[in-house]
């Protein structure tokens, strides 16, 4: 699947996206951003606060319990605020 990194995410994990292959057990966006964090200090630092981090599962906001098993890309960025 590819993972894309927007804003301060993407200055933090070093790249804007990449293609990843979690391990099957990761099930979860949950999961996954705890796999991310392990993958070294960029990615540490990127989700160190996983609660400041939103997920998009093929454009679609996704909640941390959602199922990754059939995506084809999943999103990173903070929350976005309108003005």
């Amino acid at each position: 699947m590819k993972a894309v990194y927007f804003a301060w995410v993407r200055e933090r994990v070093g790249v804007s996206e990449e293609e990843i292959d979690p391990p099957r057990e990761i099930e979860t966006v949950r999961q996954l951003v705890d796999w991310l964090a392990a993958r070294g200090d960029g990615y540490a630092a990127a989700f160190a606060n996983p609660k400041t981090v939103r997920a998009a599962i093929d454009k679609t906001h996704a909640a941390p319990d959602a199922p990754i098993a059939a995506a084809r890309e999943i999103a990173f960025f903070p929350p976005m605020t309108g003005g």
